[in-house]
């Protein structure tokens, strides 16, 4: 097992990796930029280091300084969270080759499934269905028309490096494909320095189904169910739930099976997630992320495996030690995204928290770094905390959440809570009818 890891992120991801590392008995160091120089993370770490000022690309995108902070430190492992260079592959082939352990996939895999069109490549070669669309990267505006008219409208134009939304636009018919691609193109270029773009076929109505994994790099995965993360607003997930409302337990085995299947005959190793386009009873792969999950609490509410700590015992070269059939679900999770804007325009609300009370009671969880005192600064995603329920049903476990956010108080910054309490007393939310579209239209119509 590793001597001292150190945690190459910020806010609540960086404290819920140190939560795991003190459980396992392993020292952390954190790094911050010097705007993070009184953040929870650092406070509660056993050595911190500043790597730089606040903006990101000078510090936690500096892979120079915090490899020179692990080496300092004697740290023998980096943790990189989420964001940042989580998925970076030439990042964690650094960590490697300055005999560090980089907690996560294969600089190989990392690379592989960065590339939209490479990862669909990979998955269709194994079984995975996907959606229907170009090979490969469309270069040229004939070949966007002739491919647009094969698939039939509407069609999205999509970066290959993309993410996040960006490098993302639809074309509803053949008057707007050029436009869409040209736009998708240049989004990427500035976004991701790379403007290959692919055609796929525009689901009018899917829900965005995502599957956790496991594996050891020996051939042994196992999966721990799927998510739902059809709650978003402009490509960015708002709310999730384990397991989704529209699958049954025999959907969510066949699509199971089909994805360890894949991974194990890639040789992958550590956490992974795959993400699918549910709609009529078919799923379809659009990409894999090859990191932590925003929204893993949800999974390891309902499947009581700390997969953090599973992350730390796997990249120590530990077997996985069980296999499928000892995976068990019990009950219903969701977790709602707090971020630090306004509810209605939701624009950055950066500034001083002047107080702050979680929630609590049986079967709650709150994700955050925030303190009374704290200010939350403008360099930064607006994430500030998630919170988390738990219940034998999802009617439960809706009831649970709107106790949780009646409690939930933040002075000092506006919040998406309110935001978060008019979802939860929606009849469509209730029902659990919704896709990916739904929130966009929630949210225009309030």
């Amino acid at each position: 097992m590793f001597q001292k890891i150190l945690i190459a992120n910020r806010g609540e991801i960086a404290l819920r990796i140190q939560r795991a590392c003190r459980e396992l008995g392993i020292p952390t160091v954190a790094v911050h930029s010097t705007a993070d120089a009184d953040a929870m993370h650092v406070r509660l770490a056993d050595e911190s280091v500043c790597i730089g000022p606040p903006s990101a690309r000078e510090s936690y995108l500096n892979a120079a300084s915090i490899l020179s902070a692990a080496t300092i430190t004697g740290a023998d492992a980096i943790h990189p969270g989420y964001g940042f260079l989580s998925e970076n592959a030439d990042f964690a082939e650094m960590v490697e080759a300055h005999g560090l352990a980089f907690i996560g996939p294969s600089p190989a895999h990392i690379r592989m499934m960065g590339d939209k069109i490479e990862a669909k490549s990979a998955m269709a070669a194994l079984g995975v269905p996907l959606v229907p669309g170009s090979d490969g990267a469309v270069t040229d505006l004939d070949a966007a028309r002739r491919i647009a008219a094969a698939i039939g409208y509407p069609v999205l134009v999509k970066a290959a490096a993309g993410g996040g939304g960006r490098g993302m636009k639809v074309a509803n018919d053949a008057d707007e494909i050029e436009e869409a691609w040209r736009t998708a193109r240049t989004e990427a270029r500035a976004a991701f320095g790379n403007d290959a773009v692919y055609l796929e076929k525009y689901l009018d109505r899917p829900r965005h189904v995502e599957l956790q994994v496991l594996a050891d790099g020996r051939g042994q995965v196992v999966h721990f169910g799927e998510r739902d993360c059809s709650l978003q607003r402009r490509h960015q997930k708002l709310v999730e739930e384990a397991g989704s409302p529209a699958l049954s337990a025999a959907e969510r085995d066949a699509l199971g099976a089909r994805a360890t299947s894949a991974l194990a005959k890639l040789g992958y190793r550590n956490a992974g997630t795959l993400e699918f386009l549910y709609q009529d009873g078919q799923f379809a792969f659009i990409e894999m992320n090859t990191r932590l999950q925003v929204e893993h609490p949800v999974t390891e509410m309902v499947c009581g495996i700390d997969l953090v700590r599973e992350q730390i015992r796997l990249a120590a070269g530990q077997e996985l030690g069980y296999g499928q059939s000892d995976i068990r679900f019990s009950g219903h999770a969701i977790e709602c995204r707090v971020t630090a804007e306004d509810p209605e325009t939701f624009m950055p609300t950066p500034g001083r928290v002047t107080a702050f009370h979680p929630p609590g009671g049986l079967g709650v969880r709150v994700d955050s770094a925030l303190y009374a005192g704290y200010r939350v600064p403008p360099h930064y995603d607006s994430l500030v905390a998630k919170l988390i329920v738990h219940a034998p049903t999802r009617d439960q476990a809706i009831a649970r959440l709107r106790r949780a956010l009646a409690e939930f108080v933040v002075v000092g910054i506006k919040t998406t809570l309110p935001l978060h309490q008019r979802i939860v007393e929606d009849v469509g939310f209730q029902r659990g009818d919704y896709t990916i579209h739904w929130l966009e239209r929630f949210v225009a119509g309030h």
